[in-house]
């Protein structure tokens, strides 16, 4: 379902320092402060992208690599589809740069609360440790076919995707 990458996670070129590149939280790509119009640029940049073992994020070619910074996840989820029902249920995403994901054990759906607000930030694996965040009207499609359900010893809230129960929040 995904568009075979670059290699990026085999090269390990030599550091070259920051750029200014940013990754907003809404998915927008900027360099030196201006947003990158293109989106041809932003997902060719996007395909280079690779989150390090510290946490950092870079962009890897066969002979360097620059660090960037992201405010957030590098990707938004934008689009939601659904096939089958029951435990044949696959549900998939599609990003803002048009990557397919679907939610399974390799792809799995994370919900950070914030303690101080009590928001929902959900968040898909795409690739190694790349995330994007799903886009609110996005969650609210997941919550809507949401089902309550015993889980890790508590009453959640959660969907069904590939034979697996992924939560989404306490039943409350």
């Amino acid at each position: 379902m995904l568009r075979k990458k670059p290699p990026v996670d085999s090269w390990n070129p030599p550091f070259c320092g920051e750029i200014d590149m940013r990754i907003a939280r809404d998915g927008s790509w900027h360099y030196m402060g201006s947003p990158i119009a293109r989106p041809a640029m932003v997902k060719l940049f996007a395909s280079t992208l690779r989150r390090e073992p510290d946490g950092s994020y870079v962009l890897v070619t066969p002979v360097e690599k620059c660090g960037i910074r992201v405010d957030d996840a590098p990707f938004v989820a934008v689009e939601m589809t659904e096939t089958g029902e029951g435990d044949a249920r696959m549900i998939a995403f599609r990003t803002n740069v048009d990557d397919v994901v679907p939610l399974d054990a390799e792809h799995p759906l994370r919900v950070e609360v914030d303690p101080e607000t009590g928001e929902p930030s959900p968040y898909i694996r795409v690739r190694g440790g790349l995330e994007a965040l799903l886009a609110r009207s996005v969650f609210y499609q997941l919550v809507e076919m949401a089902q309550e359900r015993e889980h890790a010893g508590r009453r959640v809230l959660g969907v069904q995707s590939a034979g697996q129960f992924f939560p989404l929040g306490d039943a409350t």
